[in-house]
């Protein structure tokens, strides 16, 4: 599945922060390591020793690039300035709005109006228990006793005063009396309530139970009649809680009453570690609404996947919101919104494995959980209210984020990549692409995957003319601003031969096909993570004619010849972050002008994708510096190739099980995972056509290039074509993944990745098993190993004898791939020199 979206929703959602409390000043008595723990005193010194607290620090210390210790970044915050880190957390944190429960008592804490400069939208959130006990410390204007009716008309006429300057109200009786809320207390048992409070002196705290059951129910009504919602602590806190009260099922008799009813009630802090039975008051109760805030970032990651996984096991997504708790440090309004972000993609990007939601259905959840349930549960895109004690601001309007293509953006790229490896682009004005192509696609003639390297014409034998139209149907999961050029966005296209309906000649469909064929026979995944060598040209002129040569002679992995190239690759790396790609590594490769950049890996389909706006990406910039990236394989003879290395591991329900579980295997793979990998290796001959696409593609892959050339495997073994890899923190013994080092960058990425997954398949069906890995340079052995095809006519004699990649490639695009490599062999054979022009095409 394709998660490029889901992710993109996530990470750039504006968040509404529905639950969060007043920052402090940095001179406050309240001690920084109380951001990270709800433990005081004795126990608070124990928080460090955390999971969470670990993890929390790291975070922060690489948000501020400061010393990874408490006292490190303790100092940082003293150096920086309060004002400073706030910027910092709250743009890291991309907050839209803030409401804010003041009633939280904190030391030298900033009033509501402060925190204006940190979000478009700051509102406030009244503690009802806070606003009695203020009253009662008041006293009665004229110096005489309290009773139980003056002190309710009181409260009452208070409450009502702020409603139209507040968004919601908030009990925190769980931490007082417990969350067993008497319906039908009496005025007589909250009359002496009030009397044994008063005689207990000042500072008033409520904690008799019938007087705050009394209060809450009459807050209750208010709420009814404002159309005010009501937020209620549930579940953990700090020691002053009974847990044991503090279960959101002893509200039943609450949500049972008619009377109440109509009262929205927000259930905070997960209910942790009352998930479930949160969930289950969410699923059967329309008054009852969810908001995981506290619980993330608090608990341990699993804990907070487990969390949220529970409150959605019943509950409503349009009832779940998302809050950071943040409270007296801006630091924990940074964590709560980073942790939420890789939380509910996690949770979300599980749903859809398991099958509960479509990935749109997964998007529009990410942006209701993160904005849009609280916006109108809150009514924030509706209300002026004001901010802070009697200032009169007003919150600006929420940052909704505008589509550019309706904006800005001018032209849009539809590529494809075609059964040559050659990336291919249509370009419509972003009008026309949204008014027309979005629904219908971009025609497309059928010789357009018949083309060969040496000219744009369908090869014979292809099956493929100029007669005959498909569709170019964008994904629009793919389309993304182009970092080189940002008036213009770029979207990976299907074939389709009407919108709907694919076209079995397209190579995203392919590698789909053979895919669901893997999840559906074996619940498995398969991941991939390309390596992509190429060499950077500069263009001089000899004897009055141009010639494009290495821009430098320098070894592998030479430090001069990152610092020629650095400012082109730090373009290169900052754009490719922009379209969410991930770089593992870069190096200075062996080549004279040559360099490797390694990606991270992901589920297949996703890495075709990301190889193919790699490649752009690295072209464009090296275009801009007045240079050509050339990924052919085979640039000089004389001199080392490119490959696009790719690395393979298989994955089940989010874990990876190429890795064997234990010491069982004596390869350190799994039973599946060297089933996999057999099929691959037996059907090595016949993917070399797909991967190795090219005649030029054979110069590269010979013995001792570090590219493979026997059919055989080796742990470790940078010789062999297979090579089982155990990177740093694979436990010894185990490896993750294994490296298919004949794979080039003139293939379609899809269609390479279709046919080992294909093989792989077959290795599952048959139960196939490794041979004996190679421990030793392959060419030491070349008397007892099968040589690799030498050609691209011995591959393509391969393919021809392979049925099962047929089979389940399809056998017109086999017909056509076949007829593609028959054509780039005889033109190649007889025109010695023109392989030299593959620089311009790759």
């Amino acid at each position: 599945m394709d998660f490029t979206e889901l992710k993109k929703a996530v990470e750039e959602v504006e968040l509404v922060d529905a639950h969060a409390h007043n920052i402090v000043a940095l001179d406050s008595n309240f001690p920084f390591i109380r951001g990270f723990s709800e433990a005081d005193g004795e126990a608070l010194s124990y928080s460090t020793h955390s999971l969470s607290f670990k993890r929390s620090l790291r975070e922060i210390a690489e948000l501020y690039g400061s010393e990874l210790s408490l006292h490190g970044i303790e100092q940082y915050r003293r150096v920086s300035g309060l004002q400073s880190i706030s910027s910092i957390c709250f743009e890291a944190a991309r907050i839209s709005a803030i409401l804010i429960d003041d009633g939280l008592e904190l030391d030298k804490k900033h009033d509501i109006g402060w925190h204006k400069t940190l979000a478009p939208v700051v509102g406030r959130l009244l503690r009802i228990e806070r606003l009695a006990e203020k009253i009662l410390d008041e006293g009665m204007p004229d110096g005489s006793s309290w009773t139980l009716d003056k002190f309710t008309e009181t409260f009452v006429e208070k409450l009502k005063s702020v409603t139209g300057e507040i968004f919601g109200l908030k009990s925190i009786a769980a931490y007082r009396s417990g969350l067993e809320i008497n319906t039908n207390v009496s005025k007589k048992d909250a009359e002496e309530g009030l009397t044994e409070l008063l005689l207990a002196g000042k500072p008033v705290r409520i904690t008799n139970k019938n007087l705050i059951d009394y209060v809450f129910l009459h807050s209750l009504e208010v709420a009814l009649s404002c159309d005010l919602p009501m937020q209620i602590h549930t579940g953990f806190g700090d020691k002053d809680l009974d847990m044991r009260l503090a279960n959101p099922l002893h509200l039943r008799s609450l949500l049972e009453d008619k009377r109440y009813s109509k009262c929205r009630l927000v259930l905070l802090h997960a209910s942790y570690p009352f998930s479930k039975e949160a969930s289950y008051l969410a699923s059967v109760y329309p008054q009852v609404y969810l908001d995981f805030g506290l619980a993330i970032p608090k608990l341990s990651v699993h804990g907070m996947i487990s969390s949220v996984k529970e409150l959605l096991e019943l509950a409503p997504i349009k009832k779940v919101m998302f809050s950071t708790d943040g409270y007296a440090f801006p630091e924990t309004f940074y964590l709560g919104a980073k942790k939420a972000r890789e939380i509910v993609f996690s949770v979300l990007h599980d749903a859809c494995i398991d099958g509960d939601l479509s990935v749109p259905e997964a998007v529009e959840a990410a942006n209701d959980i993160f904005a849009q349930n609280a916006i109108h549960f809150y009514k924030i895109d509706s209300v002026n209210k004001a901010v802070g004690s009697k200032d009169s601001f007003s919150p600006t309007p929420l940052r909704l984020k505008s589509n550019p293509s309706e904006t800005d953006v001018s032209l849009v790229r539809v590529i494809w990549v075609d059964a040559s490896g050659q990336h291919r682009c249509r370009v419509v004005p972003s009008k026309r692409f949204n008014d027309v192509v979005k629904k219908n696609g971009i025609g497309l003639t059928f010789a357009s995957m018949g083309m060969t390297s040496f000219t744009d014409g369908p090869a014979d034998e292809t099956n493929l003319t100029g007669v005959g139209e498909i569709r170019l149907m964008p994904d629009l999961s793919t389309k993304w601003r182009i970092p080189w050029n940002k008036q213009e966005e770029m979207v990976l296209a299907d074939m389709h031969l009407k919108p709907g309906e694919a076209w079995e000649y397209c190579p995203r469909e392919a590698l789909r096909r053979v895919s669901n064929i893997l999840k559906d026979e074996f619940n498995l995944v398969l991941n991939a993570g390309f390596e992509n060598e190429f060499f950077l040209l500069k263009s001089i002129t000899r004897e009055g004619k141009e010639e494009w040569v290495p821009i430098d002679s320098t070894p592998y992995c030479s430090i001069s010849a990152f610092d020629a190239t650095s400012p082109i690759f730090h373009e290169v790396i900052a754009a490719l972050h922009s379209l969410n790609i991930s770089v593992e590594q870069l190096h200075a490769e062996a080549g004279k002008g040559q360099f490797e950049l390694a990606l991270g890996h992901t589920v297949c389909t996703y890495a075709a994708d990301k190889l193919i706006f790699t490649r752009e990406v690295i072209r464009a910039v090296a275009r801009k510096h007045g240079l050509l990236a050339t990924f052919m394989p085979k640039y000089a003879l004389d001199d080392i190739g490119s490959g696009s290395h790719v690395h393979i591991s298989l994955w089940r329900n989010g874990e990876n099980v190429f890795m064997a579980s234990g010491g069982s295997s004596q390869h350190g793979i799994s039973t599946v995972g060297e089933e996999f990998m057999a099929g691959v290796l037996y059907h090595l001959p016949s993917i070399l056509a797909l991967t190795a696409p090219l005649p030029n593609s054979y110069d590269r892959i010979l013995p001792n290039t570090w590219s493979g050339a026997y059919q055989c495997w080796g742990r470790e073994n940078r010789e062999a074509p297979l090579r089982t890899a155990c990177p740093p923190g694979v436990p010894d013994g185990l490896v993750s993944n294994f490296e298919i080092k004949s794979f080039d960058g003139c293939a379609n990425p899809h269609l390479g990745l279709a046919a080992i997954v294909a093989a792989g398949i077959d290795g599952l069906r048959r139960h196939l098993s490794l041979p004996k890995p190679v421990d030793t340079n392959p060419d030491s052995l070349h008397d007892k190993l099968q040589r690799l095809p030498k050609s691209l006519s011995e591959s393509v004699e391969a393919l021809h004898e392979d049925d099962i990649l047929t089979d389940l490639m399809g056998e017109k695009l086999m017909i056509a791939i076949k007829g593609i490599r028959k054509a780039e062999i005889d033109y190649y054979s007889k025109h010695k020199e023109a392989y030299k022009q593959l620089i311009h095409r790759y």
